[in-house]
């Protein structure tokens, strides 16, 4: 067993990898393509899932709500708005801001994300007592809180500065500009929602 943990947190681990590994799952996403009439990152329905919920936003703080950097974000948008769900529009009074909205497509494709969803879901726990899924909702949602409080590294597995990966070595520096924005390393990029 890994390190200190104790059986059933590697249990715990393992039984969200496959979760995670089902979100990711390419069949699963070509079948809501296709259901949903669009294509749509897990990234990019983070953004419309924010612009949806909230409305008008900067880019910056649009970043903020999906929890990406403003880099990430420009390039999530980018496809959005190429494909019309995403409309990019100056504030008004000041021309050098700009602000990002969903357009009358975009809520329509993010609403019928969130159906095929929600019909997917619903299909699995159909079985499930409403404590059980009282009970699933209250833990996931705890747990993702608990997770986006975390710093982005353990500093068990942080690279010292003298460390080749260090931030401050041309190595990193060239590892980090290599990756394309699918880069598969970055789950957020690499997979549709």
């Amino acid at each position: 067993m890994p390190g200190s943990a104790s059986s059933v947190d590697v249990e715990l681990e393992r039984a969200l990898e496959g979760l995670f590994r089902l979100g990711a799952n390419r069949r699963f996403n070509q079948h809501q393509s296709i259901s949903v009439g669009a294509v749509v990152t897990r990234a990019g329905y983070a953004a419309l899932r924010s612009l949806y919920d909230q409305g008008p936003l900067s880019v910056r703080r649009l970043a903020d709500a999906c929890a990406m950097d403003a880099a990430t974000a420009s390039r999530q948008l980018l496809p959005l708005v190429e494909e019309g769900l995403v409309e990019r529009r100056s504030v008004e009074g000041d021309a050098r801001q700009v602000e990002l909205l969903l357009t009358a497509h975009g809520r329509a494709v993010y609403e019928r994300i969130v159906d095929y969803r929600l019909d997917q879901l619903t299909s699995v726990l159909a079985t499930w007592p409403e404590d059980d899924r009282a009970a699933l909702t209250t833990l996931v949602t705890r747990l993702v809180g608990d997770l986006a409080r975390l710093p982005r590294a353990p500093r068990s597995l942080a690279p010292s500065p003298e460390s080749p990966s260090s931030p401050a070595s041309p190595r990193s520096q060239s590892s980090r500009t290599a990756h394309s924005p699918n880069d598969p390393a970055d789950p957020l990029e690499s997979e549709p929602a």
